[in-house]
């Protein structure tokens, strides 16, 4: 007698059900994230800003209301965390992780299905350089990135990205507190892949850190209420010949 294997279906369904609980949830997350207008609001906060529910409207083309609630589904989840100051209620990305993780989701969305039919005359500039979360992204973060590998300042390493003798002298050089940075408990260096380029560009404190130092020194300027982030020409001389 032949006997069919897997014949209950209830008993596979449950062996299946079984198997998609183990490690993290994340269809949960990625439901929260894959919801139109609160993709749009995440990308709106993937610069780092805390923008009101009002504002986090308008990026999404949704209203004031529906806004809100999304924004207590996304609190909930914890991607973002709200800030009250006074009457004002200000909503951030819960942390440079989150950032990460949507500039990842944007390379794919970008590669598998191709930039958004609706385009304007910033994508270009936007392309070129932009701020992800806190550090430069873009054609000139990666720039960035590869100048200094290219230096040896950065080394890869068995748990990530290092910072060789030859770069902390240099960075220190440029201006940076390097002994702050590494009493910090935050990440010094990190890989982040860019979702214009589909290369790395440097997040971390690091990374913060230079593109705080690259404002400072006037090569580069962030735009108003916007991701964008501008060279001047004679900055962007300076920041070529820095990076070799």
């Amino acid at each position: 007698m032949l006997i069919e294997p897997f014949r209950d279906r209830s008993g596979l369904k449950g062996v299946m059900k079984n198997m998609l609980k183990e490690g993290p949830d994340i269809a949960r997350i990625a439901s929260l994230m894959g919801d139109p207008a609160r993709a749009n609001m995440l990308a709106a906060l993937s610069d780092g800003r805390a923008l009101t529910a009002g504002e986090l409207a308008s990026e999404a083309g949704v209203t004031k209301q529906t806004a809100s609630s999304h924004l207590s589904r996304l609190s909930t989840g914890g991607l973002v965390v709200c800030d009250a100051q006074g009457r004002h209620r200000y909503y951030r990305l819960a942390g440079e992780d989150v950032g990460h993780a949507i500039e990842a989701l944007m390379g794919v969305a970008n590669s598998r299905a191709g930039p958004r039919t609706r385009t304007g005359p910033r994508d270009p500039a936007l392309r070129k350089a932009r701020v992800c979360y806190n550090h430069l992204a873009g054609e000139m973060g990666v720039a960035l990135f590869r100048g200094m590998g290219r230096r040896r300042w950065l080394s890869m390493e068995d748990d990530g990205i290092g910072v060789t003798p030859s770069g902390r002298r240099a960075f220190a050089e440029f201006g940076i507190d390097m002994d702050a940075l590494e009493a910090s408990r935050r990440t010094l260096c990190r890989a982040c892949v860019d979702w214009s380029e589909r290369r790395h560009h440097l997040a971390g404190s690091l990374g913060q850190a230079l593109f705080g130092r690259l404002t400072e020194l006037g090569w580069a300027k962030r735009e108003k209420d916007s991701r964008l982030v501008s060279f001047s020409p004679k900055g962007e001389r300076a920041f070529s010949t820095w990076i070799g």
